[in-house]
């Protein structure tokens, strides 16, 4: 049945796939984003696909604007915490900000987001709860340790969650996704991107449609018995 979603990052990249693919499989569909208004404008008039500006670090915009989506297109029944940035260097040479700021965007928000729908989906007796973590999450990266920490957190807070969740029809999974074809990914210079891609076996970067696909399959009302999962998406780069 269609439910309300909402989808941080949700105008761009691997975001943007997931709120297309939820919208045109019928769900209400609220795409967050931080700040690109162009991109967020282009979104909303290409898909017709509501979207909401506000900082996923911040716990107060998230319960405000939970609410407010919520006003505007019902209850929330599936969350899909996908907002990640970067500012990378190697630790010696990277400083506090650099650090929080990827840990409070990529982690807390997962916190902050789950603690606003979580209270209606225990009532309700259903939820869906999706976070986005990467492969370098599971197998660490060179010049990361902030946003490999964040991602490593959320595989630890989607399974404490799945336990808290179960027996109120929540589920609550993880996709580690590995280098997709993204801006993100696409801002890494070329001779790196080589290097990279040569370290995957399928011989390609993913595409954001393959995230997409796994998320749909998460959410489904049917997929009552996967929970606490992290399903890794990376053509074969890492494995355990």
């Amino acid at each position: 049945m269609p439910h309300t979603a909402i989808v941080t990052g949700g105008t761009r990249g691997i975001g943007a796939a997931i709120s297309i693919a939820l919208s045109e499989s019928g769900h209400r569909v609220a795409a967050a984003y931080a700040g690109n208004e162009e991109k967020a404008s282009a979104f909303n008039a290409e898909t017709g696909i509501d979207v909401y500006r506000f900082d996923v670090a911040d716990f107060d915009q998230c319960a405000e604007n939970v609410s407010r989506i919520e006003s505007d297109l019902g209850a929330i029944g599936i969350l899909v915490n996908n907002a990640g940035i970067t500012r990378d260097g190697t630790l010696h040479r990277m400083d506090f900000n650099q650090w929080n700021a990827v840990l409070q965007t990529n982690l807390s928000s997962c916190y902050n987001m789950s603690h606003a729908v979580i209270s209606g989906m225990r009532e309700r007796n259903f939820g869906r709860i999706v976070n986005i973590g990467s492969v370098n999450g599971q197998a660490g990266q060179y010049g990361q340790v902030n946003y490999a920490a964040a991602k490593s957190g959320i595989h630890g807070f989607t399974k404490a969650l799945a336990l808290e969740g179960a027996a109120k029809g929540i589920t609550v999974n993880a996709i580690a996704p590995g280098y997709v074809d993204t801006d993100m990914v696409r801002a890494v210079p070329e001779k790196v991107l080589e290097k990279i891609i040569a370290t995957i076996p399928v011989g390609r970067l993913g595409y954001a449609s393959d995230i997409a696909r796994a998320v749909m399959f998460l959410v489904a009302d049917e997929a009552t018995f996967v929970t606490g999962s992290t399903l890794s998406i990376n053509g074969g780069q890492h494995m355990y």
